[in-house]
């Protein structure tokens, strides 16, 4: 089992492809309950829906591996997670100056109309700018 040497088997899957495949040392994802939650081997079993949020595979050669995650489900046992969306994009992916237009369309819309669609747009937008490095990041 992964287990055994400290990491974990971690897969990130959309409809379209799996995103992600390979071992960790650690994961960090959102909770639409519980906030921020960390998983590392070895971890009890758990199930839990994820918010738009900026996920983080910690790999064991000590990079991270960085994505964006748009609602989802998360399913963690001793030696494995696996996170499932609907739409999630690897750092790599991320068209930072689309993401940096969507957030101000979003916050221009936030000022007269405070919908939930608008909202998660927002959420979005937060997510991918933080997954590239956060919201002041340069463009790659």
């Amino acid at each position: 089992m992964a287990e055994s040497n400290g990491a974990m088997r971690v897969e990130v899957v959309s409809p379209e492809r799996v995103l992600f495949s390979g071992e960790a040392t650690q994961v960090i994802t959102r909770t639409r309950e519980g906030g921020e939650v960390a998983f590392l081997p070895g971890h009890a079993a758990f199930l839990g829906a994820l918010t738009e949020n900026h996920t983080r595979i910690y790999l064991a050669d000590g990079t991270i591996q960085n994505l964006a995650v748009h609602l989802g489900f998360v399913e963690v046992g001793a030696d494995h997670v696996t996170i499932l969306s609907d739409a999630a994009e690897l750092e790599q992916d991320i068209d930072v100056e689309r993401a940096r237009a969507a957030k101000a369309r979003a916050e221009e819309q936030m000022r007269s109309e405070h919908s939930a669609e608008v909202e998660a747009d927002l959420r979005r937008a937060h997510a991918r700018l933080s997954a590239v490095g956060g919201l002041g990041a340069a463009s790659h």
